[in-house]
């Protein structure tokens, strides 16, 4: 064979191996963008379509006074829905429209559960209201019933201009008493915002004014109790506290 001829076929051979190549590399782009799209359809079915990932339960975690079926008919999260499209806004708006609930996470859990977890207010006080025994929250927030107030705990009396806000302030200033004067305090009277007087239940009174510097107040009156013997304290303006 002619040097002509053999340098010629190495030429085709070289040729025909860079077309497969090319022709090959080509290949595998499309086969590449045909897995995306098998897997990205397989997604959009398993997401949207399939049964594997549908919501099948609801778990309700953190709750006392609330019970579960009480938090999932509220919630109305559908069963058999597809998870991926549950509206967890919409369920955690009405959990948290409860008057129990301080605060509340919905959440997914795949493949198949909504996850509703949920804070619950903390009474610091009890208040009559139409004749019914309410608690009384931190954040003067009324939300449950009781048939008689727990002990230790005071009882907050409103009278006739005390609105909500003045119960707001009178939960404000309870918050902010330290325990072993809590369980000293039989009521607390609530004329206005800023007429509030805690009563003990030695029958002596502390004037306490409005809900501000409540923390300092009651660092004031701690010490005063504890050193004046007196029927009234005065911690209104609490850099000047008075006893008669």
């Amino acid at each position: 064979m002619e040097p002509e001829e053999r340098t010629a076929r190495r030429t085709r051979r070289r040729f025909a191996r860079r077309q497969w190549a090319r022709r090959w590399l080509s290949l595998r782009k499309v086969l590449a963008l045909l897995v995306v799209l098998a897997l990205l359809g397989t997604s959009i079915y398993l997401v949207l379509f399939s049964t594997v990932l549908q919501v099948k339960k609801v778990q309700v975690v953190g709750n006392d006074l609330l019970s579960d079926a009480r938090v999932r008919e509220i919630a109305d999260v559908p069963l058999g829905d597809q998870l991926a499209l549950v509206d967890l806004a919409r369920a955690d708006s009405r959990v948290g429209s409860l008057a129990e609930v301080r605060s509340v996470d919905v959440t997914r859990t795949w493949p198949d559960a909504v996850r509703i977890e949920v804070v619950e207010r903390t009474a610091v006080a009890v208040v009559e209201i139409a004749g019914r025994l309410r608690g009384l929250d931190a954040e003067g927030v009324v939300f449950r019933q009781y048939a008689a107030a727990p002990k230790g705990m005071p009882r907050i009396r409103p009278g006739g201009a005390a609105g909500t806000d003045a119960l707001k302030e009178a939960a404000t200033v309870v918050s902010a008493l330290p325990q072993d004067l809590v369980t000293r305090v039989d009521h607390v009277e609530v004329a206005t915002v800023d007429q509030i007087t805690l009563v003990l239940r030695d029958r002596r009174r502390v004037l306490w004014g409005s809900a501000e510097e409540s923390g300092l107040k009651a660092q004031v009156i701690d010490r005063l109790l504890a050193a004046e013997q007196a029927q009234v304290y005065d911690v209104s303006v609490p850099g000047n506290p008075t006893v008669r």
